[in-house]
Formats: C-alpha cells, structure tokens, sequence
C-alpha cells in the first residue's frame, strides 16, 4: 500500500498508456477527409510532442536554477530532461513521417513546420557536443546551462511563430485549419487528454531514471577518486 501510495502518479501512468494504447488502435474515430483512420495518430504524434516541451521546459527551469546556485543537481537534472525531451522529439519525428506519408504522400515534405523542427533538433543536438567537448564539469554546466536557455526559446519560436507566418501543410500553420475546428467529437478528447497526461507521467518517469543512474555513477567516480 505505501510503495501504492508514493508511486501512484507512475501506476496512473502507466494505465493512462495502455487506455490510450487500446483506444487508439482499436477505439472509434470520426471520418475526416483525407485523414480517415490516420486520425488515431493524434493520439501519439501531437501528445508526444506536448511532452517533449514540457521536459525541455522543465529542463530550462533546472538550467535557470544551476545559474542561480551553481548546484551540480541542477545541470545533472538539466541535462537529463533534455534528453528525455530529445527521445520524444524523435519519437513525434518518426510517427509525424509515418502521418505525412499517409496523409501527405510523402514521409518527409519541403514544409516550413518538418523544416524548422529538423533545424532546433541539430541546435540540441549540437548541446550535446557542447557539454562533451568541455572538460571542466564547472565550465560545463555553465556554458550549457545558458546554451540550453537559448536554445529552448529559439526552438519555440521555430515549431510555434515561424510556421505561422508562411504557407503550411500543417495543421494549424499557414492558415491550415488546427484539429479543434475538424469537428472532433467528444470520443477522442475522451483519449486525447489522458494520453498527453500519460506519455508526459513517462517521460518524467524516465528522466527520473537517467538522474538516478547519474547520481549513482557519480558517486562512483567519487569513490574511485577517493
């Protein structure tokens, strides 16, 4: 019961995924144009997507507080999240080119919304070059601390702004009509909603993980040093 209680949001997790899972493949979906039966990916594509910013959000607020008190927790936290952040960015890339392809003819286009998501990808990926590149685990944290800051609010303005000022396949970009206004029915909010709930209790759960794994070799190192 006390192993029930402290870990309750990870069970609700977990259950919210596999509702998900079981309503979005086999649950009932309206009929939209064009999009037919590939609606169900509104369950997996957009909702991981909102994960991934809430981890590179959180990441930024670990960055901003290691600035603040130059607590190696913080840049280990960080650190973490962004890369959680980047395993759902990658996992709304694959099942976006699985959307596209369907609905687009076409597993990647020439879209301004795919184009600037592929660019903040390559300036995370390239955080992770930073923080290898830096020795000094001081310096480090530092540099990457404000290097992730910037790179979260560039990243914004990249998947959110730019699209919306230019022509997009997108939905909700370019003057593409958002899902809100296809006339959803109350059927996938009922799945929508816990599913953005259950991939982020996910995501938190293993960036969690990474953090644990990183405390415990670096207490390692420490002893080894010793």
């Amino acid at each position: 019961m006390e192993t029930l209680k402290k870990y309750y949001w990870k069970w609700a997790g977990m259950l919210l995924l596999v509702y998900t899972m079981y309503m979005g493949f086999a649950g009932q979906v309206p009929r939209q144009a064009i999009l037919n039966e590939t609606v169900r990916n509104l369950y997996f594509h957009v909702t991981m997507w909102f994960s991934m910013i809430a981890l590179l959000g959180v990441s930024v607020y670990h960055s901003i507080q290691y600035l603040r008190k130059s607590d190696p927790v913080n840049d280990l936290k960080s650190n973490a999240y962004v890369v959680t952040g980047l395993v759902f960015a990658t996992l709304g890339l694959l099942t976006g080119s699985i959307w596209a392809k369907f609905t687009w003819g076409d597993w990647w286009t020439n879209d301004p919304k795919l184009n600037s998501v592929a660019i903040g990808m390559l300036i995370y990926l390239a955080y992770g070059l930073v923080r290898s590149s830096l020795p000094d685990e001081q310096q480090k944290a530092r540099i990457s601390s404000v290097y992730n800051i910037f790179a979260f609010i560039i990243f914004m303005v990249l998947i959110w702004i730019l699209p919306r000022m230019t022509d997009s396949l997108h939905p909700g970009n370019g003057g593409n009509p958002g899902f809100n206004s296809m006339d959803l029915d109350n059927r996938m909010r009922m799945v929508f909603y816990p599913a953005i709930l259950g991939w982020m209790s996910l995501g938190f759960w293993y960036a969690q993980l990474r953090i644990r794994i990183r405390k415990i070799e670096v207490l390692l190192e420490e002893k080894e040093q010793a």
